[in-house]
């Protein structure tokens, strides 16, 4: 395992587009890759914010054959970077859901890992309750959790609404897991109070990196996004971030002040199940 990694999260305000989603995000990519991203993470949803979650369903791919996965596979080659690739719409068997589904690309275009979104994002919000999703309408929950091996040690894979659920990462902690993903769409309403201090948290909690990559800006009449994707350091420390629009953001961590602090802190050793 190496000792550092410098690592990108990808910001997108994705459309209906398909075609100009793929130009934003491989444009973003190649930004990443020249400011020196050895791992980059796309966000949820970015080849397709579209106005209704069924919008999925007309896009979907069957797992290892699609423009997207090809689209991917290809970017993660010819950059030779580690690509996680946020979210896209895979086929589930049923013909009116899909997968929300997180794929794992090698430098040499593999796909080595594949995550199915666990925890579906059907809730009201807003103080008059108008602010209405329901992710489980055309989306199949997976069932499996999924630590990706690579040269930078194991990664943990989760998308969005995953993150408000820490039993999802403690159970990871049992692979050894050092780097935890987030691509995401949080919304506006729900960003501004939780988003940071959530993945904080998962930091913090686990003694973890994470590497948070949003949706960030206003994609239709009905659906704006948070933004602020981030890079977070074991001790909960910042290490870089931006606010709305697309963008990159890069950050290089330091795999050795992590067991360094786990081994001074060593929290997760102390952990305890009482009845």
């Amino acid at each position: 395992m190496t000792d550092s990694l410098r690592a990108a999260a990808v910001q997108m305000v994705s459309t209906s587009n398909v075609d100009a989603n793929l130009q934003a995000a491989g444009e973003l990519l190649h930004q990443a890759a020249a400011m020196g991203a050895q791992l980059a993470v796309l966000p949820e949803n970015w080849s397709l914010m579209g106005n209704t979650d069924r919008d999925k369903l007309v896009c979907q791919e069957t797992f290892g054959h699609g423009p997207l996965q090809e689209f991917m596979a290809g970017r993660a080659r010819d950059l030779g970077v580690w690509l996680i690739g946020g979210s896209i719409p895979l086929a589930s068997g049923d013909a009116d859901h899909v997968y929300n589904s997180c794929l794992v690309y090698d430098p040499e275009g593999h796909c080595s890992a594949r995550y199915d979104k666990i925890h579906l994002f059907d809730v009201d919000i807003g103080r008059d309750g108008n602010e209405a999703y329901r992710e489980s309408g055309s989306i199949s929950p997976g069932r499996e959790i999924t630590v990706a091996g690579t040269p930078f040690g194991n990664i943990g894979i989760s998308i969005c609404y995953d993150l408000r659920f820490p039993e999802l990462y403690r159970r990871m902690l049992s692979r050894d897991v050092t780097i935890i993903t987030v691509p995401a769409a949080f919304t506006r309403t729900t960003g501004r109070q939780h988003w940071e201090l959530l993945l904080r948290s998962r930091a913090v909690e686990n003694l973890c990196f994470v590497i948070a990559a949003g949706q960030g800006g206003q994609h239709n009449e009905q659906r704006a996004t948070w933004g602020h994707s981030m890079i977070i350091g074991p001790w909960g420390d910042i290490l870089a971030s931006m606010e709305t629009g697309p963008g990159v953001v890069c950050a290089d961590l330091d795999l050795l002040y992590l067991h360094t602090v786990r081994r001074t802190f060593p929290a997760l050793e102390h952990r305890k199940l009482v009845d």
